[in-house]
Formats: structure tokens, C-alpha cells, sequence
């Protein structure tokens, strides 16, 4: 089950996500459409096409840690409280 984190950017505050994705596993592609991350998207799109939608069992594992959360650090976004912070520290997403 994924854990909720609290991310900010300047005056802007977002919610990360950090474990397994339920959302995914069931959702496929809608997932990253929803969050705007449309690269993501047409990839997801593709992967489902090809393996019948076998690739949202991987997916799963990998969108929420490795993808989606990574490229909001990556631009800058940072944890916004003490909680997130931890959260990060102990998924090794980012060092004290």
C-alpha cells in the first residue's frame, strides 16, 4: 500500500506517493493521465498494449517510488514536513 507524502515547491504544495500502487495495478495508464504525467502515459499505453495489460503488475511496483514520486524531487519539489522527510530517507529516495 502506498504511503502518502506531503512535497512543496515555492508557495505550491503537492501530495507524493511512496510504495506499491494499487491504483496502478487496477487503473493502468489512467493513473499517470490523471497526474498530468502524460509521458508516462503513452508509455503505459504502449507496455498494456503489448503484454494485455500484464505490465500493470510491474508498473505497480515501480510507478509510485521510481517514476512518478523521483521525477517530482528531480524538479524540485522536497518534502514539506518532518513526516516526508523520513518517509524519503528510509525509501533511500533522498539523503540526509
Amino acid at each position: 500500500m502506498a504511503t502518502e507524502i506531503n512535497l512543496k515547491k515555492g508557495n505550491l504544495a503537492k501530495k507524493g506517493l511512496v510504495g506499491f500502487s494499487w491504483t496502478t495495478l487496477f487503473f493502468g495508464f489512467f493513473v499517470p493521465i490523471f497526474r498530468g504525467d502524460f509521458t508516462w502515459a503513452i508509455i503505459m499505453v504502449v507496455l498494456e498494449a503489448i503484454t494485455c495489460g500484464a505490465s500493470n503488475i510491474v508498473m505497480a511496483f515501480f510507478y509510485n517510488n521510481k517514476i512518478y514520486t523521483a521525477k517530482l524531487l528531480e524538479n524540485g519539489w522536497e518534502p514539506a514536513d518532518e513526516y516526508s522527510k523520513k518517509i524519503l530517507i528510509e525509501k533511500g529516495m533522498i539523503i540526509e
